[in-house]
């Protein structure tokens, strides 16, 4: 998953580049774009990228509005991006547990519009195979949205989702790439923690204790103090290019 930092740091001799790009982030609800990959958008705003986040649901009409009127969810929204450096955050206003009432088509455009305006270099989205019908849906949706003729995508990934990928039945997510959020994980954790109505309380998948140690278990997997895991959805290398 290096692609688009492809280059040569001649002192340490790792694979790096200064050149900037620009990234998407599409997610069904706010705070999973955090719980999929904060740490890795810190990295790219860290490195000089241009990070756009996309939030296809409002999550508040269903969730909060019997119970709790004081829930301000862009409120929390946009103090979690500012936790990270991410100035653009936009949200399509759809129902939250609605997307199956309309056809996708109406999920699709704005999706289409946005990627056409921004024209990301690298996507990342929800996974298909959460437990989350908003997220399978989403999905679909962003297949459609980042097919193969948008020549300016270099590289597609799916991340998982605390509480939704893990619960999902058969457990599908069977991740090929690994990206070291050690310098990161306490952005990450920072900007979850702006989604105050949003945390739990521990063994629950999205507390911050759980958030750590997933990060911490995740690296683990590829000898990294904490990371993000993600499966590639594709990766095109243009021009003549090899991939990094």
């Amino acid at each position: 998953m290096t692609s688009w930092f492809a280059g040569v740091d001649r002192k340490e001799g790792r694979v790096t580049t200064n050149e900037p790009c620009g990234v998407l982030v599409i997610a069904a609800h706010p705070d999973d774009e955090i719980l999929g990959c904060g740490g890795t958008i810190a990295l790219h705003v860290a490195r000089g990228d241009i990070v756009h986040v996309m939030i296809a649901c409002e999550s508040e009409s269903l969730r909060y509005s019997s119970r709790d009127q004081n829930v301000d969810m862009d409120r929390q929204m946009r103090q979690a991006a500012r936790a990270l450096g991410v100035d653009d955050v936009r949200q399509l206003g759809f129902p939250d547990q609605r997307l199956d009432t309309m056809p996708l088509i109406d999920l699709i455009a704005p999706l289409e519009h946005a990627i056409r305006e921004i024209r990301p270099s690298v996507v990342y989205c929800q996974y298909g195979g959460d437990l989350n019908r908003d997220h399978q849906l989403l999905f679909k949706a962003a297949l459609v949205a980042v097919r193969p003729m948008e020549e300016f995508i270099d590289a597609i990934f799916a991340f998982e989702t605390l509480s939704s990928t893990e619960w999902a039945y058969p457990r599908t997510f069977a991740p090929d790439s690994w990206v070291d959020i050690t310098d990161t994980l306490e952005s990450k954790l920072a900007a979850m923690s702006c989604y105050r109505s949003e945390l739990r309380e521990y063994p629950h998948p999205r507390s911050l204790k759980a958030i750590r140690s997933k990060a911490e278990a995740t690296g683990t997997q590829c000898c990294l103090a904490a990371a993000e895991a993600f499966m590639t959805v594709r990766r095109v290398s243009r021009d003549g290019r090899l991939p990094a």
